[in-house]
């Protein structure tokens, strides 16, 4: 039987992003602890990872990264936006999800928009984000600032990143990781050695070394080498919730690098899925997620390379295992990303799965000893938010109205447990369907009114209005709302104005890598790390996280 004892080495397996993040924010955390990782020869990393949520400035800022230490390196670029095209209808003309807060006035609340909306329903619902969100004049311009002269709107906080995953990986362990004093240990693992009760005694090296520690962190991907492989721990599919299983993914060039370099991911719904954009600095990721019970994956491949208008590049393929175990801390192993359990790309939530569990597991390993109740309550809080991200990207297809195949007629035939949700208090979905339904309004929590709006699913009608307000005189509220719309389209023109004046995203991403550090964090930089002593969690690594994050921001006055 494993002898409990307190926790001093700690061996991550797996060197993707995941792995590196983890080894990371350990060895700053715990300068005295042993943290080794383990980058094994053939355990090759996913490298799809390229698009990110703002929540991924706070895992830099505990690092004090700053975005031209690492983005020339990384071949990154700015990411302002998730656009989503065909969801809702086909040919619907998309809409997008900005980054930062809506911004409220003494002339503007949460429901102005829907009440414009109620009496003026041919207005297309991409002016929900033009109207609420300042900084969409930027976007819809193909330009960004640092400045802070939009309202709610922080370029450190709320721009976010396309960037090449393995590059950065690379980067982080080069700049970050080893000059901290982490152990880099490039072995295959050819056998693992259990522990009477189960629990992991060894690993037996390609080189015939056999190695211990007292924790193992499992980010061997998708194979889920020591949680599911060896310590067989059950995996919870959520099929039920989510439709996808398998995706392609390639690179492609740029034809013209200004014209098509945006300032946000765009995401497009086709026959049997979605096809991803991902516009790096020198090129653009693209990609095509799918449901194998629909179209096989030569098939599939065939759609995609049509769909791009190419076929001479080269594919990858990825199949994905959507769900999550059923324990992700399990005697001596606990697993982070993939290896734990992964969604689906549609929101970019793969980093901010990998930091969310970081910011609960910190925590816990500042404890002397780890016993079964904090190994059960890591597993609890990771679970809960996993399934409020689950079911924050399940809403972007249960809420459409596509029936064109037969794909998206199953997605509406699904048998989606609402009352499961909003039964639970802790759930995301149940706070803002019960301000719905006591507020008439969205909560505010992340992006879900900007994607509930994108499908047309408001939370207030006209008929509503009329009702609870005792007039049904529809002239009276088309006079009462002319003020709402007014204000609206004066604060909309006065931001495309703005806007105007401030750099090309193209322009400023040049200047961006002019001043870049060639690729390496400058000395006395390192030598911070090296001395820093931060709480990982101080300010909220995973703060602000996108979909479900309640943002309580300070609202800036517009004039």
């Amino acid at each position: 039987m494993a002898e409990i004892k307190p926790i001093d080495k700690i061996y991550i397996v797996g060197g993707g992003t995941a792995g590196i993040s983890v080894a990371s924010a350990l060895k700053k955390t715990f300068p005295e602890k042993e943290i080794v990782m383990i980058k094994g020869r053939s355990i090759p990393s996913v490298g799809v990872g390229e698009s990110t949520l703002a929540a991924v400035n706070n895992f830099l800022q505990f690092f004090d990264i700053q975005d031209k230490d690492f983005m020339k390196a990384c071949d990154a670029s700015y990411k302002q936006s998730i656009r989503f095209e065909d969801f809702y209808q086909k040919g619907d003309g998309g809409f997008h999800y900005p980054f930062g807060d809506p911004y409220f006035d003494k002339n503007i609340d949460n429901n102005s928009w829907y009440f414009l909306k109620s009496i003026k329903p041919d207005l297309p619902v991409k002016d929900y984000a033009n109207s609420m969100f300042p900084h969409m004049a930027l976007i819809n311009q193909g330009r960004i600032t640092d400045k802070n002269s939009f309202p709610t709107f922080d370029f450190k906080r709320h721009t976010a990143y396309h960037f090449d995953a393995v590059k950065f990986a690379d980067w982080m362990e080069k700049n970050i990781y080893l000059p901290l004093g982490g152990k880099v240990l490039i072995e295959d693992i050819v056998e693992i050695k259990k522990e009477e009760d189960g629990s992991i005694k060894s690993l037996v090296m390609d080189t015939e070394k056999e190695i211990q520690a007292d924790l193992y962190i499992d980010c061997t991907g998708f194979k889920s080498l020591l949680l599911g492989e060896t310590l067989k721990e059950p995996f919870e599919s959520y099929e039920h919730l989510l439709p996808n299983n398998s995706a392609w993914a390639t690179k492609q060039s740029y034809k013209d690098k200004k014209q098509e370099l945006k300032g946000y991911t765009n995401c497009k719904a086709v026959e049997n899925g979605w096809i991803w954009n991902i516009p790096l600095w020198s090129r653009m990721g693209t990609g095509y997620v799918y449901s194998d019970k629909y179209i096989d994956d030569d098939k599939a491949l065939e759609q995609f390379q049509k769909h791009i208008g190419q076929d001479d590049l080269e594919f990858k393929k990825i199949k994905m295992r959507i769900g999550i175990h059923k324990k992700l801390w399990v005697k001596n192993v606990c697993a982070v990303g993939l290896s734990a359990g992964f969604i689906e790309p549609l929101e970019s939530n793969g980093l901010l799965t990998i930091h969310t569990f970081l910011i609960n597991l910190i925590p816990i390993l500042k404890k002397n000893i780890i016993g079964e109740f904090a190994k059960e309550h890591y597993n609890w809080v990771c679970r809960r938010m996993f399934r409020n991200f689950a079911e924050f990207v399940g809403m972007h297809y249960y809420l459409s109205d596509r029936i064109d195949t037969e794909y998206w007629r199953d997605i509406q035939k699904k048998k989606i447990n609402v009352e499961e949700s909003m039964l639970d208090e802790t759930s995301e979905i149940h706070k803002a369907f019960a301000d719905k339904l006591e507020k008439k309004q969205w909560t505010s929590i992340g992006g879900f009114p900007c994607i509930a709006t994108g499908m047309n699913w408001f939370p207030t009608t006209l008929e509503e209005i009329m009702y609870y307000n005792k007039n049904s005189n529809l002239d009276f509220w088309k006079n009462n709302f002319k003020s709402i719309e007014m204000n609206l389209n004066k604060r909309k023109q006065y931001y495309k104005e703005l806007a105007k004046k401030e750099p090309y995203l193209f322009d400023f991403l040049q200047e961006t890598n002019k001043k870049a550090a060639g690729g390496m964090i400058e000395s006395n930089k390192l030598s911070q790390q090296r001395k820093a002593v931060s709480k990982f969690n101080k300010g909220g690594i995973a703060r602000g996280c996108g979909a479900v994050a309640e943002n309580k921001r300070k609202k800036t006055k517009y004039s």
